[in-house]
């Protein structure tokens, strides 16, 4: 698919031509191709190469983590949450790692838990939050319920298992191997990494590890896809095994990534959005295709018809 191309549907989907957008497709043995428009903030050119928020696409990077401590038998996903975390109240005791991994631990709702910080949210600010919270209605395994909370809960889990901290342990797991030269986790002090596309100081990006965290480029998450859909780190077939109730019921989430179908075939995918900030990964593993929008702007809808009109474009 050449850019112009991408440029049609970019334009379909109501982005112009000075919107700060990049959109790029791989597909399996070929190079990426990649439509760049806008610049950033600061007046640079916003390209593949930008480094931006990822937002919630740290998920699934925390959930591979997750899978390889657990290959290497630091931990085991049936555990209970309060074996690595035994300061949270007795309720995490019934709170089993896998039930984190599929928004089914039934934590406290993140509304609640951003009216109990104190501070700006990091890691342990949604720790201390989360000690003063009651149990919640919900027993884990029951429902599905979209929790941030559970991510921060799941990094600090497979930090503690390590016995390193989550930015060095991801790039000696993952980001070192797979080539992804300007991935990494940030928690501060300053709002952004050196270099990035920093978002508006009125809404700077939390620093919380797990649920966010992830800072990386339009290049590297194609990278990231493409790793995935040949099982690089050979744990692709679980993360994308999706997740299920404890009642046997399928759910349409598995480790960090949403699954769907299009066109017959099977989808991966997730978004991540912070005020300044879209962005959304696709993969289609059964044909090595992976998609990704990043957009510095407020417009889910954009972003995902973008994405949409490209995976029909390509698998149709």
């Amino acid at each position: 698919m050449p850019a112009h191309e991408i440029a049609q549907l970019a334009r379909a989907a109501g982005y112009r031509a000075t919107d700060p957008l990049v959109a790029g497709i791989s597909r399996r043995g070929g190079p990426p191709v990649f439509l760049r428009t806008g610049r950033t903030a600061a007046g640079r050119p916003f390209g593949e190469d930008t480094l931006a928020y990822g937002a919630s696409l740290s998920k699934q990077v925390v959930a591979a983590l997750v899978a390889l401590v657990m290959r290497q038998g630091g931990l085991a996903v049936d555990e209970p949450l309060s074996r690595r975390l035994p300061e949270l109240p007795a309720w995490a005791q019934s709170v089993r790692l896998r039930h984190l991994l599929h928004h089914v631990g039934g934590l406290p709702g993140d509304d609640l838990v951003d009216g109990a910080l104190t501070g700006d949210r990091t890691g342990p600010g949604v720790l201390a939050a989360l000690r003063t919270l009651p149990e919640p209605a919900a027993p884990p395994g029951t429902e599905h319920a979209y929790s941030n909370a559970g991510y921060v809960c799941l990094a600090e889990a497979v930090r503690r298992a390590a016995g390193a901290e989550l930015p060095a342990l991801a790039e000696k797991l993952l980001f070192t191997p797979l080539g992804l030269t300007a991935t990494r986790f940030w928690d501060g002090p300053e709002p952004a990494p050196p270099g990035a596309a920093a978002l508006s100081p009125s809404a700077p990006a939390p620093l919380s590890l797990g649920d966010g965290g992830l800072w990386s480029t339009a290049a590297d998450l194609l990278r990231w896809a493409d790793a995935l859909n040949d099982s690089s780190l050979g744990v692709s077939g679980l993360l994308q095994a999706p997740g299920r109730l404890d009642d046997g019921t399928i759910l349409d989430y598995a480790w960090g990534m949403g699954v769907r179908r299009r066109h017959g075939l099977t989808v991966y995918r997730h978004g991540g959005g912070w005020p300044g900030v879209r962005t959304l990964l696709a993969r289609v593993p059964d044909r090595g295709i992976g998609v990704i929008v990043t957009a510095l702007d407020d417009d889910t809808d954009r972003t995902v018809a973008l994405t949409d009109g490209l995976l029909d474009l390509l698998l149709s």
